[in-house]
C-alpha cells in the first residue's frame, strides 16, 4: 500500500481479543479518497490470522476511534479475501464519512452528485 495516500486515524495501543489475548496495533488508517464506502485498515504487530470477525477486538479498535472523535456505529468485519496476517480490513457504516471527511478523506463519489 502507498503510505502516500494513507491517513492515519491512530497510533500505536493494545487491544484485547475475545480470548483475552491481548495484540500490538501499530496503525489505525484509511485510504485518503474513495467512492463512499470506507475500508478502514488495521495494522498488527503479530499475526492475527483468523481474527477479523472476533467482536471483542473489533469493539476495542472502534473504543480507539472514539477517543480520536469518531461517535458512529461499530464496525463490520471487511471482505474475507482483504484480511491478510498482519492486517486486517473494517467495513465503515455510512455516519463513517464525515468523521474521516475531518480527517482529510475526499468523498469522490461527491464530484457526481448533480441536481440538475
Amino acid at each position: 500500500m502507498n503510505k502516500d495516500t494513507d491517513i492515519q486515524l491512530s497510533g500505536p495501543f493494545k487491544a484485547t481479543d475475545g480470548s483475552g489475548r491481548a495484540h500490538d496495533i501499530k496503525a489505525i488508517r484509511i485510504f485518503d479518497e474513495g467512492y463512499g464506502a470506507i475500508d478502514v485498515y488495521v495494522d498488527f504487530a503479530g499475526s492475527i490470522a483468523g481474527l477479523y470477525k472476533d467482536k471483542t477486538l473489533i469493539a476495542a479498535i472502534v473504543a480507539q476511534l472514539r477517543t480520536t472523535g469518531y461517535k458512529g456505529p461499530v464496525l463490520t468485519p471487511g471482505d474475507p479475501v482483504l484480511q491478510e496476517n498482519k492486517l486486517m480490513v473494517l467495513e465503515a457504516p455510512d455516519e463513517f464519512n464525515a468523521y474521516a471527511a475531518g480527517k482529510g478523506w475526499k468523498d469522490l463519489a461527491e464530484e457526481f452528485d448533480d441536481d440538475e
